[in-house]
């Protein structure tokens, strides 16, 4: 790959950021995301915004990061060892949207790109990224348009690229100790590189767009539904399962510690606040029940 090739991933992931933001703040109205620009001591820099306590999203973290440094972190190299140890490049879009509304689903959205090696020796990349869905309290209409909307990013590339992503996501977004899974998944990919960089990147390209037709959509349908304590409350339990997978499995976290990265934007994925319950189970035949019954189970949407 040529520094041409990166320099053109680093001004789309940084428009993209602009783009997103800007579709939050129009949606919430209320509030606007407070910016943070960033510089690692390794090497590489970051623009982390923040949106806090709005009348529709109780935290918006759209985290844009650029970091390089001598040696590729444990968890970017565990699934291919023969790149330890190898100097790299990482560059990244990570979005996590709570909204206050328990009715709103929360979401989550990345893109990314490596590489591992330097000239004249060879250089590796790859690209990575996708979006999910976890919903508090499950619409079947806004998961078959969450769906819809990622098999229609993956259609121009490939008949067999939205099963095979919406399996991967499945299987990845898994809280294996729980036996359940995170939310209603999305897609997921990673080690995108054998459709070469111009496919690869409009691919990730296309990814991105349709991440904002999948979500805005669903905000605008149900952030004027009527809640009450009981829904809330539902709703901060639910957010102790999104913590648990992002501190224990989420390769994302753990790359952003193992390589030195600014640990507040690594964490601004984690909700502003949560509730556990002691064996907690629900009633039968209540709303909360159908979210297990219904929505928490691998099934194909569309």
């Amino acid at each position: 790959m040529s520094e041409t090739e990166a320099q053109r991933v680093e001004a789309e992931f940084l428009a993209l950021q602009h783009r997103i933001c800007a579709a939050v703040e129009a949606s919430d109205e209320a509030e606007r995301f407070r910016e943070d620009s960033w510089q690692r001591a390794e090497g590489g820099s970051g623009r982390s915004r923040v949106l806090s306590n709005g009348a529709v999203f109780e935290r918006a973290g759209v985290n844009y990061s650029h970091v390089y440094g001598d040696m590729l972190p444990p968890s970017a190299s565990a699934a291919r060892p023969e790149l330890a140890g190898r100097p790299f490049r990482a560059l990244g879009v990570s979005v996590v949207i709570h909204p206050l509304n328990p009715f709103v689903p929360t979401s989550h959205f990345n893109v990314r790109f490596f590489s591992a090696g330097e000239a004249p020796g060879p250089i590796d990349w790859w690209f990575g990224g996708g979006f999910d869905l976890t919903p508090y309290y499950g619409f079947e209409e806004d998961a078959v348009h969450w769906h819809r909307q990622a098999e229609s990013a993956c259609r121009p590339f490939g008949a067999d690229v939205y099963p095979r992503f919406k399996t991967w996501c499945d299987e990845y977004f898994y809280i294996r100790h729980r036996d359940e899974p995170r939310g209603i998944g999305g897609i997921f990919f990673d080690d995108l590189n054998t459709w070469g960089f111009d496919r690869s990147f409009e691919f990730v390209r296309s990814v991105s767009d349709h991440f904002l037709s999948a979500y805005g959509p669903i905000v605008e349908r149900r952030k004027a539904h009527p809640y009450g304590a009981r829904e809330r409350e539902f709703q901060l339990y639910r957010r102790g399962r999104y913590v648990e997978f992002n501190l224990v499995y989420d390769r994302g976290t753990l790359f952003g510690l193992q390589s030195g990265g600014r640990v507040e934007s690594i964490l601004m994925s984690l909700p502003p606040l949560v509730a556990w319950r002691y064996d907690w189970h629900p009633d039968p035949d209540t709303p909360e029940a159908e979210l297990y019954e219904r929505f928490l189970s691998r099934k194909d949407w569309i």
